[in-house]
């Protein structure tokens, strides 16, 4: 009995660049995927006793590692940091920019870890100019 090879090769090179496709798949896209959106942005008037009417914003932005791989070095550029808390605690860093700018460093996010930076700020948080 005489095996065919043009008909093995037909059946097998399909299922062979099924497995190649799949292994190249999870080596070469297995990397971080950040995703971030607002979670909420408020802004409140009130008044102390006796005292002048003051305007307070919140807002929040969330930010979620949906890749396979640790994020590293997850970087939230402002041109004025207002203050911030981080929920849930997670390691950061501030640090000053040669243009006067601040970055929240957040050295790792683990696939799948979501955190959420909450931010409180009187307005304006602009300069104007005279």
């Amino acid at each position: 009995m005489t095996i065919d090879w043009t008909a093995v090769a037909t059946i097998a090179a399909p299922i062979i660049g099924l497995f190649v496709g799949v292994w190249i798949n999870r080596k070469f896209e297995s990397r971080p995927i950040l995703i971030s959106y607002f979670g909420h942005i408020s802004a409140f008037r009130s008044t102390p006793p006796n005292g002048q009417p003051i305007q307070v914003h919140t807002h929040a932005v969330v930010l979620r590692n949906t890749g396979r791989r640790s994020a590293t070095n997850v970087r939230l550029h402002h041109a004025v940091l207002p203050d911030f808390t981080i929920w849930p605690s997670v390691v950061y860093r501030t640090e000053d920019l040669p243009d006067g700018t601040r970055d929240i460093v957040i050295p790792t996010l683990v696939p799948g870890e979501e955190v959420t930076v909450s931010y409180l700020y009187f307005p304006p948080l602009t300069e104007v100019a005279q």
